[in-house]
């Protein structure tokens, strides 16, 4: 081989490993980025990924919310009706939060409890996330399967 294809193999070489590493480095990113949405019903069956970012949405229980002293923290349960995942998030919560309504909360699962970074209240009395409605309706059916099956 002669100098001008050893220089030729060595730029392509560079090449190919500038271009792996921007691959690896863009995938990484869109990996860190990805959040996933989980029910309470499958937050209790351990399928969500504990100290990993994902939304949770359902139903804030009645008689849940509760403002601690600080004026800034608020625990409350999200509910799918089947389970309820009790949460915690520090700021100012969306003026459409009320107990019994829709709510997706981003954040991360920390020994029990999803610790929100964000809280996202419907936009108006007709809206759910299509993610919540679909785990709301499956732990309703899963509920009147187990109440029918001990009429039995």
């Amino acid at each position: 081989m002669n100098s001008s294809q050893k220089k030729r193999l060595s730029l392509v070489a560079g090449g190919v490993v500038i271009c792996g590493a921007a691959v690896a480095l863009v995938m990484n990113a869109f990996e860190e980025n990805l959040v996933f949405f989980f029910s309470p019903s499958q937050v209790a069956a351990h399928e969500a990924p504990e100290g990993r970012a994902f939304r949770i949405g359902g139903f804030v229980q009645e008689g849940s919310v509760v403002r601690q002293q600080d004026g800034v923290t608020v625990r409350f349960e999200v509910t799918d009706t089947a389970h309820s995942v009790p949460v915690t998030y520090k700021g100012s919560l969306p003026v459409l939060f009320k107990e019994g309504k829709g709510v997706v909360a981003q954040g991360k699962l920390m020994n029990g409890t999803f610790v929100a970074d964000q809280v996202l209240a419907k936009h108006d009395e007709n809206y759910m996330p299509p993610e919540a409605e679909k785990a709301v309706k499956e732990a309703h059916e899963k509920a009147h399967a187990k109440n029918a099956k001990k009429e039995l």
